[in-house]
């Protein structure tokens, strides 16, 4: 009974603060909506007998994670406005219809698992026995090895990708910098001086000239 109202409380607190991320205005708002909702995930995960997922859940994606993401949006700036006009001509509906597909893709995923009309979730004690965190090493290296592993790498790949990427925005970024530099000093001379450089001595020339 105790772990039903524990659900029910920490259930509504969740969809209320999923909710509350997507309208609000501010971004460091919707971030820390974002990390009460993770925190209710990490109970849901002990609430299921996964002592070892409850903590990664709150050291990972409600720690080190929502940090990360804080620290982007105040490196980019709480009031930076961003156009809300949409890039693609069909994104919207694109979202919408990913979003379904999720949608039935957990259901389905629930049907094939528990079912939809068991009741109840079947019984863990065996698969824990000898501690959680060893029966879920032995799934994850055991008939999961493959799958881990590619995502492991689908993981590194994405990071390096993002690095090259970060790194060539701020290489064009100094080249556009540079080039501006050269327009506000006026047009290059031979000797590579601006015309503004070039100007002093002809004025000083002038001026000495009787």
């Amino acid at each position: 009974m105790a772990d039903l109202v524990v659900f029910w409380i920490f259930a509504v607190i969740a969809v209320a603060a999923g909710i509350g991320m997507l309208l609000v205005r501010n971004a460091v708002h919707s971030a820390l909506l974002l990390i009460v909702t993770q925190f209710c995930i990490a109970i849901f995960f002990l609430e299921l007998g996964s002592p070892f997922l409850f903590v990664v859940q709150l050291i990972v994606y409600a720690g080190a994670i929502m940090v990360l993401f804080l620290f982007v949006i105040m490196l980019l700036g709480v009031d930076g406005q961003e156009s809300l006009r949409e890039r693609l001509a069909a994104q919207r509906w694109l979202a919408v219809a990913l979003g379904a597909a999720l949608i039935v893709e957990v259901i389905a995923a629930v049907h094939l698992g528990i079912g939809l009309s068991n009741g109840g979730v079947p019984d863990l004690t065996h698969a824990n026995a000898g501690g959680n965190v060893e029966a879920l090493a032995r799934v994850l290296f055991g008939p999961y090895f493959f799958p881990f592993e590619v995502t492991s790498i689908l993981l590194i790949v994405a990071a390096l990708g993002i690095m090259l990427h970060g790194r060539r925005s701020a290489d064009m970024t100094v080249i556009d910098a540079d080039g501006a530099a050269a327009v506000d000093g006026g047009p290059m001379g031979p000797t590579g001086a601006t015309g503004a450089d070039q100007a002093e001595p002809a004025l000083a020339d002038s001026g000495a000239a009787p």
